[in-house]
């Protein structure tokens, strides 16, 4: 595949779909329900820059600073992020949202949450 140009599949890949993944933390889950997949399109070689599809089942994570600078935009589901101030916002199907390097952050996955993603570090 050339990487000139990719389109991002809210299913992941045609052929494989999606695999498990593990970032949330087991006890962060608010349901019996601990599903988290993704797909990731793209990755450069050196891992600073990868972009992809990630569903999440329902929970909460505080973050004291975010690992990476990303850009996202919700496929389905609904998240709330709250910031070190308390100012928070919801964002659901088809809203697309930054987060910086260095954020802190409380995710709080209200509804199953699937996302695209641009991840740089």
């Amino acid at each position: 595949m050339s990487d000139a140009f990719i389109r991002l599949l809210p299913g992941g890949d045609p052929t494989s779909g999606m695999q498990p993944v593990a970032e949330v933390p087991p006890g962060a889950f608010t349901t019996e329900d601990h599903t988290e997949i993704e797909h990731v399109f793209y990755a450069t070689g050196d891992g600073s820059t990868w972009t992809g599809v990630w569903e999440c089942a329902p929970c909460i994570e505080e973050i004291d600073s975010y690992p990476v600078h990303e850009m996202m935009t919700v496929i389905s589901g609904s998240v709330t992020l709250t910031n070190e101030n308390g100012d928070s916002e919801t964002f659901t199907s088809g809203d697309s949202f930054f987060i910086s390097k260095g954020a802190q952050i409380k995710w709080h996955i209200t509804e199953k949450l699937r996302k695209f993603y641009m991840i740089t570090s």
